[in-house]
């Protein structure tokens, strides 16, 4: 009965180690997309606890100020879980191989993977065991070490583009405001140029925030600002241009639209968030009423840009592109609790 109670207890301890370093891997090495159960458990009892928290927060600010918080508390928190299920498994396997007590095991376990070195054995397969556990600590600490600036240099190239987008858009961005400024400034003809960065914009944002998943919950550093709200101001704003507005039809604005829906897409797929597959007008409904989509043209209108005639083909035009990727981007403006912003975060 020992011997099968010995055999069993090693392999969950074996399995716990494993599974600690699939965590590891998929979070830091793995150059794709990798779910981790422990990291949905770690960001998902965390993200209860700032819920908790936000409760007694009243106002928007304010409880912007504790999210910020989310991801970069979430991070270093792995560290730790991925520290505590390695001692546990090893303490298990120590135990198993007779290395004493359940308390002689977690000391020695504990001992090994810290490198303090208080605590060892004359066994030479149990000493092979606590190497591999001193080096594993160490490997998860360099990991943690490599892994922030990668992380903050993507940061960075995201950012650029969404503090841009200020002197287009507006702050809050707004893709009627967008079209607005670049009319004043007879730009409108000439934005090809500006459709093809974003669409290098949603491919960058689509790698990077799906091999490094806590990226999509770092906030911008001004509270009224987002990637994702950014994302959707110049989504809806080449929607607008390629259904409402009298211009040749431009290819680089449907590409755009297209690497954004398909980034969304991508990046919802990892948090598990429902999405229409395949989405069509209208027998799947957008968050946008026709009534809205006229007033903005209105407002357009007002403004001396050339509409196209048939105002109703243009609603049928613009929902037809929104549809791609209007579910995902709500879903992602409420996961991440964007600020408000004009036909994004203000539809949930």
């Amino acid at each position: 009965m020992n011997t099968l109670l010995s055999i069993l207890v090693f392999g969950l301890g074996l399995i716990l180690i494993i599974g600690t370093l699939f965590s590891a891997i998929s979070t830091f090495v793995l150059p794709r997309s990798a779910r981790s159960f422990l990291n949905l458990v770690v960001f998902g009892n965390l993200r209860r606890v700032f819920e908790k928290i936000m409760h007694f927060a009243k106002s928007y600010e304010r409880k912007e100020a504790i999210f910020a918080y989310f991801a970069p508390v979430g991070l270093l928190l792995l560290v730790p879980a991925w520290y505590i299920l390695l001692t546990i498994g090893y303490a298990a396997l120590y135990w198993s191989l007779g290395a004493g007590d359940i308390f002689t095991s977690f000391r020695l376990s504990g001992s090994s993977l810290l490198t303090l070195g208080f605590a060892t054995s004359e066994n030479i397969f149990i000493n092979l065991l606590i190497f591999s556990e001193a080096t594993l600590g160490l490997i998860l600490v360099a990991l943690l070490i490599a892994y922030l600036p990668t992380m903050y240099a993507a940061f960075s190239r995201r950012e650029e583009f969404v503090n841009l987008l200020e002197v287009r858009a507006g702050n809050p961005p707004s893709s009627v405001e967008m079209l607005l400024r670049f009319n004043r400034i007879k730009g409108l003809d000439k934005m090809d140029e500006y459709w093809s960065s974003w669409e290098a914009w949603f491919a960058q944002v689509e790698e990077s925030h799906s091999t490094l998943p806590a990226l999509v919950f770092f906030r911008s550093p001004r509270g009224e600002q987002s990637w994702i709200t950014a994302g959707g101001t110049v989504l809806d704003a080449a929607a607008l241009t390629l259904s409402a507005l009298d211009l040749p039809p431009s290819a680089a604005a449907s590409l755009c639209i297209r690497a954004g829906f398909i980034s969304l897409r991508s990046i919802a797929g990892n948090f598990n968030l429902n999405f229409p597959e395949k989405p069509h007008f209208p027998e799947t409904p957008i968050s946008i009423s026709k009534s809205e989509f006229m007033t903005v043209l209105d407002r357009l209108e007002e403004a001396g840009i050339a509409l196209k005639e048939d105002r109703d083909q243009a609603w049928q035009d613009f929902a037809g592109w929104r549809v791609n990727y209007d579910h995902t981007l709500i879903a992602l403006c409420r996961v991440v609790m964007a600020p408000p912003s004009f036909w994004s975060s203000d539809r949930y």
